[in-house]
């Protein structure tokens, strides 16, 4: 990895992640979820921000976006499906675009579902993913604004990275989704192991992210709708992709 990262918490359940290049001197910050914890972890790092890389429109992704634009004179990028949702937005960015920021490309990938424009950041030199609210630990973002179809597409091409790319999400969700993710894939050893790790993790007051997609392909019952002991377990065995995934998001919206 050739960019530093400082992951944060912000609000009940947000993390607020800084990313900087010593370089250039250039910061990014991922979403803008409570300007405190921002401002804290900018004085703790000395990592003065200079753009906000906006994933979507939900209020606690941008509700710092006027005060730290007012602070920083940053700029505020963000999906071009949602620029009239979002705060003091400078650019907007679609499918396929690439930033060159932080002393390397930035890649622009378009991850609906969640919300109707929802957009990821990929920098491949780096082997870092952003996914907010689409992917997260052991699980995916409620389809708020899509249908299980469309985050069944968002998520494939999440998955399509490389399964060393470290992934950053936009919630601490991972103990919840972890006891989900049992009821759907028991049988799964390397899950069992991966929920002890969080128990321990959470209990310590430790974060369980960054995690990877190869970790997230062979624990994630939401990117894990072909495998053939969880189709058995949900009595799906013969039926579509997206009708599995359908039911698994199903579930944990009662759960």
């Amino acid at each position: 990895m050739t960019v530093q990262i400082e992951q944060f918490m912000c609000r009940s359940d947000n993390f607020g992640v800084l990313v900087h290049d010593a370089a250039s001197g250039e910061t990014a910050l991922i979403d803008a979820p409570d300007e405190r914890p921002i401002l804290d972890a900018v004085e703790r790092t000395g990592w003065r921000p200079t753009v906000i890389l906006t994933t979507h429109h939900h209020p606690d992704h941008v509700e710092a976006n006027l005060a730290l634009k007012e602070r920083f004179g940053l700029r505020i990028i963000g999906p071009k499906a949602e620029a009239a949702k979002i705060p003091g937005i400078d650019q907007t960015v679609a499918e396929g675009d690439v930033l060159t920021l932080l002393g390397e490309e930035i890649r622009v990938i378009e991850t609906p579902g969640h919300t109707a424009g929802h957009v990821s950041y990929h920098l491949p030199k780096s082997k870092v993913a952003f996914t907010a609210d689409t992917l997260f630990a052991l699980g995916c973002g409620r389809l708020f604004e899509g249908s299980a179809a469309t985050m069944l597409a968002s998520l494939k091409k999440l998955t399509a990275l490389p399964a060393d790319t470290a992934v950053y999400c936009g919630h601490e969700y991972t103990l919840s989704n972890a006891r989900f993710a049992l009821t759907v894939d028991p049988t799964n050893p390397v899950l069992k192991q991966r929920a002890k790790e969080i128990e321990a993790l959470r209990a310590d007051g430790k974060p369980t992210l960054p995690t990877t997609i190869g970790t997230e392909l062979e624990t994630n019952p939401f990117l894990r709708w072909h495998d053939p002991a969880i189709r058995k377990n949900l009595g799906m065995e013969s039926v579509s992709d997206e009708a599995v995934f359908a039911e698994i998001r199903k579930r944990k919206d009662v759960a």
